[in-house]
C-alpha cells in the first residue's frame, strides 16, 4: 500500500484511536484490564506508534507543493519550535488540575504558572508544532497531515474544559485566573506571571536544539538548511 491510500488509511487509525479511547463502552474495560497507568502507558504507546506511521505516510505519498519554501517560513517554524518546547518542559514541571501533562497537586489558583498561559499547555504546544510543520513544509501531503493535527489539538481544550466542568466541584476557583486562549487571563489582568524557574527553561532550550540537531537524523528535512 502506497501513495494516498496509505496516507489516509494512517490517519484514519490515528483519528480512530483518539476518538474511541475517550469512549467510556472502551475506556472502562480498558482501565480494569491494565489499570490506570497500563491503560495510560498503552495509550501513548499507541498514539506515538500510529504518529510515526502517519508522519512517515504524509513522507511518501505524492510530492504537490502550494507554496515556494523561503526562508522565513524555516524561521517561523523554529520559533514556534521554541515555544511548544518551552510549554511542554513547563507543563510537565508544574502543577495543573485543569489539564494533563503535569501533578495535579499542589496548585495555588492564585499562582496558576504555566496555567496562566494556558489550561492546556500541552495541546496547545502540539497545536503550536502543527502549525510550525504546516509554515515549514507547503505541500499537499504535510499540510493535510499537521493541519487537522493542529486542528485536533485545539478540538481538545474545549472539550478538556467542559468535562472538567461537570467533574471539579471548584472548577470556578481553580480556573479564575488561567486561560484557554492562550494568554488571555495576561491580558484580562486575571494574572500577572512572576519570574519564571530558570532549569526548566534550560531544559526546555536543550530539548529544542537536540530536536534541530536530530531532525535531519531520524525525520529527514534539515531545519537549518537555509542558514548554512
Amino acid at each position: 500500500m502506497t501513495g494516498w491510500s496509505e496516507f489516509a488509511l494512517a490517519m484514519g487509525l490515528f483519528i480512530a484511536s483518539h476518538v474511541l479511547a475517550v469512549r467510556p463502552a472502551l475506556k472502562a474495560p480498558l482501565v480494569r484490564a491494565l489499570g490506570p497507568r497500563g491503560f495510560t502507558l498503552f495509550y501513548s504507546a499507541l498514539s506515538l506508534a500510529l504518529l510515526v506511521w502517519l508522519i512517515a505516510a504524509a513522507g511518501r505519498a505524492p510530492f504537490l507543493p502550494l507554496w515556494a519554501p523561503a526562508p522565513w517560513q524555516a524561521a517561523l517554524a523554529l520559533v514556534l519550535m521554541l515555544a511548544s518546547c518551552l510549554l511542554i518542559v513547563y507543563a510537565a514541571a508544574g502543577t495543573n488540575p485543569l489539564s494533563f501533562g503535569s501533578r495535579a497537586e499542589p496548585f495555588d489558583p492564585a499562582r496558576p504558572g504555566i496555567a496562566g498561559v494556558s489550561r492546556h499547555p500541552v495541546l496547545l504546544a502540539l497545536a503550536l508544532w502543527a502549525i510550525a510543520h504546516v509554515v515549514a513544509n507547503g505541500d499537499l501531503a504535510h499540510v493535510a497531515l499537521f493541519a487537522p493535527l493542529g486542528l485536533f489539538a485545539l478540538a481538545g481544550m474545549a472539550a478538556i474544559d467542559r468535562r472538567k466542568r461537570r467533574t471539579l466541584r471548584d472548577w470556578p476557583a481553580l480556573a479564575r485566573n488561567t486561560s484557554l486562549v492562550p494568554l488571555s487571563a495576561l491580558v484580562a489582568g486575571r494574572w500577572r506571571p512572576g519570574f519564571p524557574r530558570i532549569a526548566p527553561a534550560l531544559a526546555a532550550i536543550l530539548a529544542w536544539a537536540a530536536l534541530i540537531g536530530l531532525h535531519p537524523v531520524i525525520i529527514g528535512p534539515d531545519p537549518l538548511v537555509w542558514f548554512r
